[in-house]
């Protein structure tokens, strides 16, 4: 397993973090995964013994059980060295105030997770989506208190545009708060919309950035296939709707190049699609998950995989986005002074 640095900290994560949506089965996230403790510790286990160590979860997981059960598997026998990352920010009640990134709202639910996850600190605290009616002055000081109460240790932004990062490292620098250390995004061979500015914003401010959904809610794992219904037991079966299909034909020329790439080297598909992110230059680590333990061996597996510079091209092929404005133009006129950052969108583009 590769450890790398998380942003500009001195935190090295595995290029591979645990995530336990599947945890719990509450509401919403039923049709996501309904494990209990026992299969959740089995998992836990296998993730740490191939050196995964950084496992992700969020308040709002099957309304806070998805913590309990995290919390009930390593209560007191947490391994040195594994770390806990979780979020805030959508609604935990029915109340005015259950929810959004206010002081109030933040400070009660990271004392609730500290408490469902047993531990006295979390070492990732992440604001899991955009609160445009709280003043962001308020959400970044709210963070650095909790930094500073020792609390937690790091703290990340999930689902931000590029104006609203570069809004709050701003903030953060002014009134010397603790900055965001990475972003949680969505970022898959399907879905490439980071490219244009969250990951050229990692790059020139050093964030850490970690990928969910990396096979696009399973339809990257090469068990969905073009004019087949969804496989029985899948998310999609069971209506998830995450992430939105533009363009259907793209989607399945995607899987079909990931299934030859893997049909080639004698490896699944979903570890191929893995592996082209963990390959990724800004990319720190990619969050896996899953109901069983076949899915998760073989998802452990991708951290090993390396491809060539013949099968990402191929790749590229099938998905690269086009170039938007006023990228399109940059591209047309300055393609001679581009940075370092630019490349993370350009460089496939000035390839072709």
């Amino acid at each position: 397993m590769e450890y790398r640095l998380l942003g500009r900290s001195g935190l090295k994560i595995s290029t591979l973090t645990m995530g336990t949506m599947t945890f719990g089965g509450v509401g919403w996230a039923k049709m996501v995964g309904d494990l209990g403790v026992s299969e959740a510790k089995k998992m836990i286990d296998m993730c740490i013994d191939a050196g995964i160590n950084l496992i992700d979860t969020a308040n709002a997981y099957s309304s806070g059980e998805c913590e309990n059960i995290i919390g009930d598997v390593l209560s007191g026998k947490r391994p040195q060295g594994v770390l806990l990352a979780t979020k805030a920010r959508f609604s935990m009640g029915d109340g005015p105030n259950d929810q959004g990134l206010s002081r109030y709202h933040l400070i009660r639910e990271c004392e609730a997770s500290l408490k469902r996850l047993k531990t006295d600190v979390i070492d990732l605290y992440q604001v899991h989506e955009w609160d445009g009616q709280t003043p962001l002055e308020e959400t970044m000081e709210a963070l650095d208190t909790l930094i500073r109460q020792g609390k937690v240790r790091y703290v990340g932004c999930s689902n931000y545009s590029g104006w609203h990062i570069m809004k709050a490292l701003g903030l953060a620098n002014e009134h010397r708060y603790q900055r965001f250390v990475s972003q949680q995004i969505h970022y898959t061979l399907e879905a490439r919309d980071a490219e244009y500015e969250l990951l050229p914003i990692s790059i020139d401010q050093g964030l850490g950035v970690l990928v969910w959904s990396p096979l696009a809610g399973g339809l990257l794992s090469g068990k969905h296939r073009r004019n087949q219904a969804a496989p029985e037991g899948t998310r999609q079966f069971a209506g998830w709707t995450e992430p939105p299909i533009r363009d259907e034909n793209r989607l399945w020329n995607i899987v079909e190049t990931l299934v030859a790439i893997g049909d080639e080297r004698g490896v699944s598909a979903a570890q191929v699609a893995l592996a082209w992110l963990i390959g990724r230059k800004a990319v720190t680590s990619v969050i896996i998950g899953g109901r069983t333990e076949a899915q998760f061996r073989d998802n452990i597996a991708a951290a090993e995989l390396k491809l060539t510079d013949a099968e990402r091209k191929r790749l590229d092929a099938v998905s690269l986005p086009p170039v938007i404005y006023p990228y399109w133009h940059q591209l047309n006129t300055v393609s001679d002074r581009l940075g370092e950052a630019d490349r993370e969108l350009f460089g496939p583009h000035l390839q072709q």
